[in-house]
């Protein structure tokens, strides 16, 4: 992943993008706006280098508490790009403070995607939140499982509304296609679950015939429809638009359009029944 190659291989190639990218984009600012990255690349490098592990060991907290399904290196991807943002914004005399500066944003550039990338809204998250206080008080107090009558009690909520909670905030569970399913290792859930679009032979067989049957009963149609209907769907043109290539009104065209279509539905009826 890229994110493990910036943390693990090429630190120095992070602070060269990021010091292209900043000189590029600061070319109408102020020039002491970035202290290191316009007076000092080798310092930006050196800082980069130096406090690059910090985003490594934030990634490592923050994900204990996160499911198994998310990407780490995407993580650890985000956290590079909020360690690059500290220190474009970091100047010289500010170079011994710069560790908690650097823990703030790289930890605030991880939490805003976690944020971004949740299924949830912060309403529901909240809502989950409160319930789940409400749950472990329960438990506490009745040592053991908890009924839904002291539930509604403790949350003030009627059993419906209680419900309908319970609803807005269940927990949604990511699967990986690939994943080997039951005892067998070689068999994954592509192989369990049907796909509604694929078409067996047979079905693929018959629609071409179909489609054959359809282009030659077409032909055989008189020439304004066959041209009304190949400008209308084939040109995309509006009914008005054909009605003036041929000199009729539209509502005229239209009525051509109707009974053309409905004599190739006919058809199709007759020769699928």
């Amino acid at each position: 992943m890229v994110a493990s190659y910036l943390l693990y291989s090429v630190p120095v190639n992070i602070a060269n993008s990021a010091a292209t990218r900043s000189s590029e984009s600061s070319k109408h600012e102020t020039p002491t706006r970035f202290g290191f990255l316009t007076n000092d690349e080798s310092a930006f490098q050196r800082l980069l280098e130096t406090h690059l592990p910090r985003v490594r060991t934030i990634v490592e907290r923050i994900r204990r508490r996160l499911p198994s399904t998310l990407e780490v290196d995407d993580l650890y991807s985000i956290g590079v790009t909020g360690l690059v943002a500290a220190a474009r914004n970091c100047r010289p005399d500010q170079e011994r403070s710069f560790g908690s500066y650097a823990n703030t944003r790289i930890e605030g550039a991880i939490l805003d995607e976690l944020r971004r990338m949740d299924f949830m809204s912060r309403t529901n998250r909240s809502k989950a939140k409160r319930l789940g206080n409400a749950i472990s008080k329960l438990e506490q107090e009745q040592g053991g499982s908890v009924c839904q009558d002291s539930l509604c009690t403790e949350m003030q909520m009627t059993q419906g509304e209680l419900a309908e909670l319970q609803e807005d905030v269940r927990e949604v569970r990511f699967v990986s296609l690939d994943e080997s399913q039951g005892d067998s290792e070689e068999q994954s859930l592509h192989d369990i679950i049907p796909d509604a679009s694929w078409m067996s032979a047979l079905d693929v067989l018959e629609r071409k015939e179909v489609l054959s049957l359809l282009a030659e009963r077409m032909a055989k149609l008189p020439e304004i429809p066959k041209k009304v209907l190949a400008m209308y769907y084939y040109e995309n043109m509006k009914l008005s638009e054909i009605a003036a290539c041929f000199g009729l009104t539209e509502s005229r065209i239209c009525q051509i359009h109707t009974q053309t279509v409905g004599v190739l539905r006919n058809y199709l009826t007759s020769i699928l029944a």
